[in-house]
């Protein structure tokens, strides 16, 4: 049985951030498109929930009076980000598939044209750039499915990076 601090931790964390996640890609969408394509982002938002997970762990910790396994610190992450990456999946499908369709293919256009623009720098033969335009072409980042393979994605990602909190976050063993 989950411990009630941990599961309420896990779920408040999460929904906030999902929340927080679905308002940084509204955000995005009503500034301007071209910002999905901006590394700064990507860091930024990272940063952000960097900073979560260790308030989540952090004020988890001290709920249970400094007693913090593992298994309850990588338990309560993956519960909150589990449910972030829900809210923030679902926000997705639904702006980019039912809201405004549009600004799914506009964005596709974008990805395309930065996934050229970088391959070019590095000096990519014209062939494979051709060929990398080609896959882009027939999936777009933002459809349903390839939304929900990026979940999957985040999940395990996530998961990897909840392990290395968990570890930092546990008690000091007092058995040696």
């Amino acid at each position: 049985m989950i411990n009630e601090i941990i599961k309420k931790n896990g779920i408040t964390f999460g929904v906030t951030i999902g929340i927080v996640s679905a308002l940084i890609t509204a955000t995005i969408y009503a500034i301007d498109l071209n910002l999905f394509t901006s590394w700064w982002i990507g860091v930024l938002s990272i940063l952000t929930y960097l900073v979560l997970g260790i308030v989540l762990l952090s004020k988890t910790k001290r709920e249970l009076n400094g007693v913090f396994s593992f298994k309850d610190a990588f338990t309560t992450y993956f519960i909150a980000i589990l449910i972030g990456i829900l809210i923030s999946t679902l926000f997705n499908i639904l702006l980019f598939n039912f809201i405004d369709p549009s600004a799914k293919d506009t964005l596709n256009d974008l990805m395309i044209k930065y996934t050229v623009n970088m391959m070019q720098k590095f000096g990519t033969p014209a062939s494979a750039i051709n060929e990398a335009i080609a896959k882009l072409k027939e999936n777009s980042p933002y459809s349903t499915v390839e939304l929900l393979k990026g979940s999957v994605f985040s999940i395990v990602f996530s998961s990897i990076f909840g392990l290395i909190l968990a570890a930092f976050f546990k008690s000091k063993s007092t058995q040696e």
